[in-house]
């Protein structure tokens, strides 16, 4: 169903897909927006047992297109060196196909959002909980779950030393 990486040689393992996850601070959600347009944006997320989760509001955009067609893919670039005089990028990324729904279990949502919270604000746990509670009724969190995922790397000539 998905297909094949034409240039395999920049085949990342899943281990290193994974950690790809792990590690991204930030991560573009890719969906079918209004009029058939893609849409695409970034978000603050953390991965956590094979699943991707983010929250967002209640309402908007990229909710409304994740009601309508669940089906959305995630990348992440984990570094990215231009290097001009070779016109070319050496970089390494991530790329997730799957499925967005709605996380609607509070005990779900909560466990999620320390997640998150420990992940972009680690020590922060009582100043975190505050925020969680201040913005919860107008709190969606949404999971995806990965059908298929891809890690890719840019392959150094070598000898270049570096």
């Amino acid at each position: 169903m998905f297909r094949k990486m034409r240039r395999e040689k920049q085949l990342l393992s899943k281990a290193a897909s994974e950690e790809i996850l792990v590690h991204g601070a930030t991560g573009v959600l890719a969906v079918l927006g209004d009029e058939g347009y893609p849409y695409a944006v970034p978000v603050n997320y953390v991965y956590d047992h094979g699943e991707i989760y983010f929250h967002c509001a209640k309402s908007g955009h990229k909710l409304d297109a994740i009601r309508r067609h669940g089906k959305v893919s995630f990348c992440v670039i984990d570094k990215e060196q231009v290097i001009p005089e070779k016109f070319t990028t050496y970089y390494r990324s991530a790329v997730a196909f799957g499925r967005a729904s709605e996380v609607e279990d509070g005990d779900a949502r909560l466990r999620v959002m320390r997640l998150l919270n420990n992940k972009y604000a680690p020590g922060l746990d009582e100043a975190g909980e505050a925020e969680i509670q201040k913005g919860w009724s107008s709190l969606c969190v949404i999971q995806i779950h990965i059908e298929h995922l891809t890690g890719k790397e840019a392959i150094r000539e070598s000898g270049d030393g570096k």
